[in-house]
């Protein structure tokens, strides 16, 4: 009979298996390289979502320790260590999507590639050519970056800011009716109809294609 032991799994300080562990961490990181919500990323990893928070609030706890000047905790380390890969994962995975909403925005993604050949009248000779189709420029692209990245200008709940002159400066001025531009401002400036995609929060489908 054998007598050779198995593998034990690292403890943690409470007797318990140590969930963190190395595999653990990688899926973590890649699912949120690919952008997926928080409660995705821990089923991939097969942990649960409170212990994924409570992981990245220990870590960046540390890292924040750590740049005010205080020395590093080392029972903190893989935590910290959790917390910087995955907020660069997911802000790698927030700089690509919005090259696509970008490249949306500007047109010219390939959509279609058609290539036939045919024999040149002239010369006789076979001549092959690729024929692209390209997206247009798109507008809604542009109108779904501004609303949520400069929100309190462009937001529908931003506040706008009237600055009216000439009230009272001088014996040509006219009385302004407060009331009646008010509601001139609110039909002029907040009726506005957002297409379904920008509503509902999706972002347009788009493949990036390596010109």
């Amino acid at each position: 009979m054998s007598t050779r032991r198995k593998a034990r799994r690292p403890q943690s300080r409470s007797g318990r298996p140590r969930l963190l562990s190395e595999e653990v961490e990688a899926r973590l990181v890649a699912a949120s390289r690919t952008g997926v919500a928080v409660e995705l990323a821990s089923e991939m990893a097969g942990v649960s979502r409170s212990s994924f928070l409570a992981w990245m609030a220990r870590g960046r706890a540390e890292v924040e320790a750590r740049e005010g000047g205080a020395d590093p905790n080392l029972d903190e380390e893989e935590y910290a260590a959790l917390y910087e890969k995955v907020r660069t994962a997911r802000a790698t995975a927030a700089a690509r999507a919005m090259m696509n909403i970008r490249r949306v925005a500007d047109g010219g993604i390939v959509t279609k590639v058609t290539t036939r050949k045919f024999r040149d009248s002239v010369t006789g000779e076979i001549v092959e050519e690729t024929v692209e189709d390209r997206t247009s420029p798109d507008w809604r692209a542009d109108a779904w970056y501004l609303e949520r990245q400069h929100r309190e200008y462009y937001g529908k709940d931003a506040i706008v800011a009237v600055e009216i002159t000439g009230l009272g400066n001088g014996p040509d001025d006219q009385p302004v009716d407060l009331s009646a531009l008010a509601e001139r401002l609110d039909r002029s400036l907040f009726a506005v109809e957002y297409p379904p995609e920008l509503e509902d929060g999706s972002v347009v489908d788009a493949e990036v294609v390596d010109g």
